[in-house]
């Protein structure tokens, strides 16, 4: 079982609900007459991004791109590579960008860079978790869940080595299933 690799839950189940649930009354009113395209980043966004826009009962369009900095590792590389792009043009669109945790900043601010090259009316970042700590470029996000510490979380769509993502809360890994690896 996968929960053994698990050295504390940090969020429950309950506290997601909670930050969902309030997150999608904000962008519903903020973005009730904006038929706003939500752009959920692969594959850690999933989970959040389905049930964020169940509690956003306003007219919108969904859409994904997969885009890596990690490649399996704990540490973000710096350099973002698409793996699947929009199937919708973001021109003139109101965007709003859903990721599960701003770490390093540095994959939002390649994606937002690229939607304001591609002429988005406006973009806005949501994410479930934040890492203040982590962050070496200037970005914010613009609704954030929680903000958590710097330790290796996992859960509810965030992964290590594609692992542990079907969690239905947010735990701190035990540093010896990553150590292990790195060993290894």
């Amino acid at each position: 079982m996968i929960e053994q690799d698990i050295a504390k839950v940090l969020v429950t189940r309950e506290e997601l609900e909670e930050c969902v649930v309030r997150l999608g009354n904000q962008l519903s009113k903020e973005y009730k007459d904006k038929n706003p395209l939500v752009v959920g980043v692969l594959r850690g966004s999933v989970m959040f991004m389905t049930d964020l826009v169940r509690h956003m009962p306003i007219p919108m369009e969904i859409d994904f791109i997969d885009v890596s900095s990690y490649y399996e590792g704990t540490e973000s590389s710096g350099h973002v590579k698409i793996i699947k792009d929009l199937d919708t043009s973001v021109e003139g669109r109101h965007l709003i960008l859903i990721e599960d945790i701003v770490d390093t900043g540095r994959t939002l601010l390649k994606l937002k860079e690229l939607f304001e090259y591609r002429k988005a009316e406006s973009i806005a970042v949501v994410t479930i978790l934040d890492k203040p700590e982590r962050r070496v470029v200037d970005l914010k996000a613009d609704y954030v869940g929680l903000e958590v510490p710097n330790e290796f979380v996992v859960g509810y769509g965030l992964d290590y080595a594609q692992k542990y993502r079907n969690l239905p809360y947010i735990g701190v890994l035990k540093e010896s299933v990553y150590q292990r690896e790195i060993l290894d």
